[in-house]
């Protein structure tokens, strides 16, 4: 499907119609008229539409409700496929999604550790490429890239990827050059947080936080089902809030970044502070090779520094989280990326720390889990990139 073929969606009318078939799983022309209150006419003639470009299918006959049984109707999940990119620290994955989040194929590209701008797009071409060559049989109807760092969504720029070193890549004209194909870019965090909404039925909430904690940490705000960015794209930054006045240097230059004292690294060159200092730990063992995940793992094993690392971050990611239920007052909370995989000795010490610190009780319930979408959280809210602009209505 080629570039501009989402203006075949572009319609009030059929976005709430195919919404309508997508959440209610099965339904009929006739309940779609009654809960849309859409004429009749209206609704047979778009479900034709529908059912011609292949997004729907009939399926089986529904309860009668006095006549003849009614055809039911479902979203042709597999009629057409999306390309979801996600940009990590130190490898791209690919995936290829149907409209139900069901992952098809995937391959990985590991990054070099020096890279232009040019290499970095060449690298995105080649994987895209790869993966339609494998499933070449399929409709593609779009691919979307969750990026680290500053991105300009609107104009699908990578303002500035500090795992790259690279600034001002144009993502989205490149990848529409090759493909022809509608490319949306985001921000991972910001692209997980939609992935959650869309996947893991989110979408009932009014709104919802998720966290992306690994090299970086960033975090996506849901409301009513649309990603809010900011006046200047920014929002959700939150790695970059300052919990500590008198902290380390961040990598933004200011001290005392959540990101110093909670990400990945930051838990890791703690663990070494710790060891230096002459604290007693199974870690010791692996001084030149500490990772945030030999902690975790010390951890379950029960080394008591190792979980007061841990529980430290968590402590820190729960004051960070704190605020931003004073400022948003979110439905949900959902913590993802490499460092969530420490599961409750990030967790627990969040929670607690919420349930210390909001200032009504309410607040301190505030419900938080781990992403349930594991390793392909980005990847898929990549892929949710392009849902929300499929399915989402459009004002004419």
């Amino acid at each position: 499907m080629q570039r501009g073929s989402f203006q075949w969606m572009k319609s009030i009318n059929k976005s709430i119609i195919l919404n309508k078939i997508r959440t209610a799983g099965t339904i009929s022309r006739a309940q779609i008229a009654k809960e849309t209150q859409l004429t009749p006419p209206t609704v047979g003639s778009i479900v034709k539409e529908l059912l011609e470009q292949g997004l729907i299918k009939e399926s089986q006959l529904g309860i009668s409700q006095g006549g003849r049984k009614p055809t039911m109707l479902v979203l042709n999940t597999n009629g057409f496929h999306i390309i979801g990119i996600d940009v990590g620290p130190s490898d791209i994955r690919f995936i290829i999604s149907d409209l139900a989040g069901e992952i098809v194929d995937e391959v990985e590209q590991e990054i070099a550790q020096a890279l232009t701008k040019d290499s970095f797009l060449n690298m995105l071409t080649s994987g895209v490429e790869q993966l339609i060559t494998k499933q070449s049989s399929l409709q593609y109807i779009g691919i979307g890239v969750a990026m680290h760092g500053v991105v300009d969504s609107e104009q699908g720029i990578s303002i500035f990827a500090p795992n790259l070193n690279l600034r001002h890549i144009p993502i989205k004209d490149h990848l529409e050059a090759a493909f022809e194909m509608d490319v949306k870019v985001e921000n991972d965090a910001k692209a997980l947080a939609l992935g959650e909404a869309w996947f893991e039925n989110q979408m009932a909430n009014k709104s919802m936080i998720a966290v992306n904690v690994g090299r970086g940490i960033g975090a996506g705000l849901v409301i009513d089902g649309k990603l809010y960015s900011g006046e200047h794209g920014i929002a959700g930054e939150i790695g970059h809030m300052t919990v500590d006045l008198y902290g380390k240097k961040c990598s933004c230059g200011n001290e005392g970044c959540l990101q110093t004292v909670a990400s990945g690294p930051a838990i890791a060159e703690k663990a070494i502070e710790l060891l230096e200092q002459g604290n007693a730990s199974s870690l010791l063992l692996y001084r030149e090779t500490i990772t945030a995940e030999v902690v975790h793992q010390a951890a379950l094993e029960g080394d008591r520094l190792a979980q007061d690392v841990l529980k430290e971050a968590g402590t820190y990611l729960g004051i960070a989280l704190t605020n931003l239920i004073h400022v948003c007052n979110p439905s949900t909370i959902i913590i993802g990326g490499g460092v969530s995989n420490a599961d409750s000795y990030i967790l627990d010490p969040v929670i607690d720390t919420i349930k210390t610190r909001a200032i009504s009780e309410r607040a301190q319930t505030t419900p938080v889990y781990l992403s349930k979408l594991g390793e392909y959280g980005s990847s898929l809210g990549a892929v949710a990139l392009i849902l929300s602009e499929l399915f989402e209505p459009v004002v004419e």
